[in-house]
C-alpha cells in the first residue's frame, strides 16, 4: 500500500502540486493522467525520492519515505522497481547485463544466482532468447520489455512506470499494458503508471487520478471516467475522436 497525503511542491514560486492525496493498493494498476505540465511526473518523482515535497507525506506501508532514517529509506528503495520513459538501458551492456545490473549493485547474490534471476525475468516478459543481444539490436517495444524485466528483477513490492507506451505503435502499446497488468496481479505489486495514453486508460485503468494545474480534480476508474462532470477532464479525454464515439449513447 502506498499513501500520499497533502503533497505540495513548487519550483521558483510556481505551484506544481497543491495538496495531492491518494492511495495505491497491491495487485492493482493505478494510473495518473493529465496533460503536459500538470504535475504528474513531479508527483512520481516525489514518490520515488528524486524530488522532496515541501509538505505532505509519502507512506509505504505506513513508513514516511521522506521522514525516516537513511537505512529505512534505502530499504524502501530496494522494494521499488522503476520503468523509465526511454527505457534507460546501458548501450554498452547486453540485454542480460542490463537486467542483472540492479542485482550487481544492490545484492550479495552469487553470479549464478543473478544470472538465473535475470533470465527468469527475461523469460517472464517474453525475451528468453534476447539476453546476448545489445540494446541497439532490438526494437523499441523489446527495449520497454527489457526495462520491465529490469524493474522487477529485485522482486519489488512497488512498480513505477513513466509513460511506458511513449514512442510505441498501438499494437505494441497494448502488449506492454497487458504485460504490466499481468505482472502486477501475478506478483501482487502496487503499480503506478504515469500516462497520457487513452488506450491505457481504457485498457488497464482500474484506478485513475486526473491532475490539472497541480490539483487532483477527479478520481475513479475506466468505467466512470466517460461520465465525469469535470469540464477539464472531459476536455482532456474527448480531444480523442475514439473516446467521443465511445461516449455516445
Amino acid at each position: 500500500m502506498i499513501e500520499i497525503k497533502d503533497i505540495h511542491k513548487s519550483f521558483d514560486g510556481r505551484v506544481i502540486l497543491a495538496g495531492i492525496n491518494g492511495q495505491f493498493t497491491p495487485g492493482s494498476t493505478s494510473l495518473i493522467i493529465g496533460g503536459s505540465g500538470t504535475g504528474k511526473s513531479v508527483l512520481l518523482k516525489c514518490m520515488i525520492g528524486i524530488v522532496k515535497p515541501e509538505a505532505g507525506q509519502v507512506l509505504y506501508n505506513g513508513r514516511d519515505f521522506h521522514h525516516v532514517s537513511d537505512e529505512v529509506r534505502k530499504e524502501i528503495r530496494r522494494e521499488m522497481g522503476v520503468l523509465f520513459q526511454g527505457g534507460a538501458l546501458f548501450d554498452s551492456k547486453t540485454v542480460l547485463q542490463n537486467v542483472k545490473f540492479p542485482l550487481d549493485m544492490l545484492t550479495n547474490m552469487s553470479e549464478k544466482e543473478k544470472i538465473e534471476r535475470a533470465e527468469f525475468c527475461l523469460q517472464r516478459v517474453g525475451l528468453e532468447n534476447a539476453g546476448k543481444r545489445m540494446p541497439s539490436e532490438i526494437s523499441g517495444g523489446m527495449k520497454k520489455r527489457v526495462g520491465i524485466a529490469r524493474a522487477i528483477v529485485m522482486n519489488p513490492k512497488y512498480l513505477f512506470c513513466d509513460e511506458p507506451n511513449s514512442g510505441l505503435d498501438p499494437l505494441t502499446s497494448v502488449k506492454i499494458d497487458d504485460l504490466i497488468k499481468e505482472i502486477t496481479e501475478e506478483f501482487n505489486i502496487t503499480t503506478v503508471v504515469i500516462t497520457h495514453d487513452m488506450s491505457s486508460v481504457m485498457g488497464i485503468g482500474e484506478s485513475i487520478m486526473f491532475l490539472y494545474k497541480g490539483y487532483k480534480l477527479w478520481e475513479g476508474d475506466k468505467h466512470s471516467i466517460l461520465h465525469s462532470d469535470v469540464a477539464e477532464l472531459n476536455e482532456f479525454l474527448f480531444s480523442s475522436k475514439l473516446l467521443q464515439d465511445l461516449r455516445k449513447p
